[in-house]
């Protein structure tokens, strides 16, 4: 039997009602962002393999579909993330000074899945800004980054906050390979209390007194206080509770609806992040729904190291959260091949109507739209009246 109709695991098309809903939101988000000042760029899908790698961290590689390019013999990949394309632009393309704010929406792939009802072909939506090394630049997009939930109807949401500074401050001197520091990163996360203690057999007391301390560094604002006098007096360590603070001051300030969150171990993307980063989450997702961060080196492999802070989402994700949008209004016509009535329905639509024309014998057929009002013929004229 034919399985020419089976797509492949974890890949799904996207239907009328959820593809309306997600295009109605990109264009939403899109819009939201160019209200910050945002500018959009769209990068290719796929890409020299070297290019979508340079300033992903440890880890990225087994994410890429890779393939051979027919022209030139060289590895090209699908990308997994769009931030390293959008680094690329601002590094080469543009190669501006100052400050440069920029958006930007499209599917990715990934090899494997996240989770277990995660797609391997995420639409990502995600903002950067380039430029600003000042924590007013975290906060606009931390700002940005809310409202887009805030706009999309999500509801209940947590934000997650944590600082790559710290661990950077605790390990001050302490030389590790990029195997271990993985290995250490990810108990932390884990609050894998047995393997830390082997992991930090042989540093110096303060490092691993401190290690040790950080699982338990979590929960609200207070986490800060207590952390100050748990982890060592580094001027990293110290920027960056000062800096977590301020951030939760603000927040707090503008978004009260939002509950902020402190998880001081919590280190995902530690090759990647080199100051704050944040996660959001939600009700009835059991992963964060928005992730983002400082990432100053991201353009360092395209020669232009600057200060850089963005944030991504999945917007298949971020549509199945919320409850779905009213039906677009809509106004229903016959079919006639009369020129009248043809030129009543161009009308309609040019004035923004949507106007759905039943085709004969399809008069009973349900569809995507609302419609609330029909055309019909009165007195030698075509007009609209409501149902």
């Amino acid at each position: 039997m034919s399985s020419a109709w089976l797509l492949p695991e974890h890949i799904a098309d996207v239907l009328p009602s959820q593809a309306r809903r997600i295009e109605e939101l990109r264009r939403e988000l899109l819009d939201m962002a160019r209200s910050y000042g945002c500018e959009l760029v769209i990068p290719p899908l796929l890409e020299h393999l070297d290019s979508l790698l340079s300033g992903t961290g440890t880890g990225s590689e087994i994410k890429l579909f890779k393939l051979v390019d027919q022209l030139s013999g060289r590895s090209l990949g699908l990308r997994a993330d769009t931030t390293p394309q959008v680094a690329r632009i601002d590094a080469h393309l543009l190669n501006r000074q100052g400050v440069t704010r920029l958006c930007y929406c499209g599917p990715v792939a990934h090899t494997l899945p996240d989770g277990l009802n995660t797609s391997r072909e995420p639409l990502q939506f995600g903002v950067e800004i380039y430029g600003h090394a000042g924590l007013e630049a975290d906060l606009e997009v931390q700002d940005l980054a809310l409202d887009a939930l805030r706009r999309a109807g999500l509801q209940n949401v947590m934000l997650d906050l944590g600082d790559a500074r710290l661990l950077q401050g605790v390990l001050d001197g302490i030389k590790l390979p990029a195997e271990t520091l993985a290995t250490l990163t990810a108990a932390l996360a884990a609050k894998d209390m047995g393997t830390l203690a082997a992991l930090a057999e042989g540093m110096p007391a303060a490092a691993r007194d401190a290690l040790l301390a950080l699982p338990s560094l979590f929960g609200g604002r207070e986490v800060l206080s207590e952390a100050a006098s748990r982890l060592p007096a580094h001027p990293l360590v110290t920027a960056a509770l000062d800096d977590l603070d301020r951030l939760a001051a603000q927040l707090t300030a503008v978004h009260p609806e939002v509950s902020l969150g402190f998880d001081l171990a919590d280190l995902q993307g530690y090759a990647y992040y080199t100051g704050i980063r944040f996660a959001a989450y939600a009700e009835g997702c059991s992963d964060a729904v928005l992730r983002g961060g400082r990432y100053d080196e991201v353009g360092a492999a395209f020669g232009r190291r600057r200060p850089a802070v963005g944030f991504s989402l999945d917007l298949k994700t971020l549509v199945g959260l919320v409850s779905p949008t009213p039906l677009r209004a809509a106004v229903r016509a016959p079919w006639s091949e009369d020129a009248s009535l043809r030129q009543a329905v161009r009308a309609l639509r040019e004035q923004g109507e949507t106007v759905v024309c039943v085709l004969p014998g399809h008069e009973h057929e349900a569809d995507e739209f609302d419609c609330d009002r029909e055309l019909v013929r009165e007195h030698a004229a075509w007009v609209v009246r409501a149902l």
